[in-house]
């Protein structure tokens, strides 16, 4: 089915798009789309929990951080127009969810800002933490455990 995903803000743009059975926004691959630090923590939210309506989320997410209602629903349309989000009507409410898992995101954030950021290359980054000196036990356990695999990994490969 063929359909349009108009924008809600001061401009009035309309981009032709795919819109799947759950009103999803297929016009832009999540991957290529930059979403901001506020952003990402709603969908972070969003993906733990399953599937929300807008009021839940401003009233679990919004209130919190001292968001209006309306100002959650733009970041959660801007999400779904992004393609970070679906929505599905369900007894006359939109219930919004995330296309992929909190843990994904994560490591999709990472991804983008280890290429980015540090030129594709985690040694700044361990090289900071090491400085940093504020790991906990935990933390630097987690460590040693990836650093572990690594190890394991190099191994097996010829």
């Amino acid at each position: 089915m063929r359909g349009q995903c108009s924008s809600t803000g001061l401009t009035t743009g309309v981009v032709n798009a795919t819109v799947t059975a759950d009103d999803t926004c297929k016009h832009m691959a999540s991957s290529e789309s930059s979403i901001g630090e506020q952003e990402m923590a709603l969908l972070r939210h969003i993906a733990d929990r399953g599937a929300l309506t807008v009021g839940e989320a401003a009233d679990e997410f919004g209130t919190e951080r001292g968001l209006a209602r309306s100002t959650v629903l733009t970041m959660m349309e801007r999400l779904r127009r992004k393609g970070h989000l679906a929505r599905r009507m369900a007894d006359g409410i939109y219930r919004y969810r995330a296309l992929v898992s909190s843990t994904d995101l994560l490591k999709s954030a990472v991804q983008r800002f280890v290429e980015r950021s540090l030129d594709g290359s985690v040694s700044p980054f361990f090289a900071y933490l090491s400085e940093a000196g504020e790991l906990s036990e935990k933390e630097r356990k987690d460590l040693e455990k990836i650093v572990a695999r690594l190890d394991a990994s190099q191994r097996k490969e010829p």
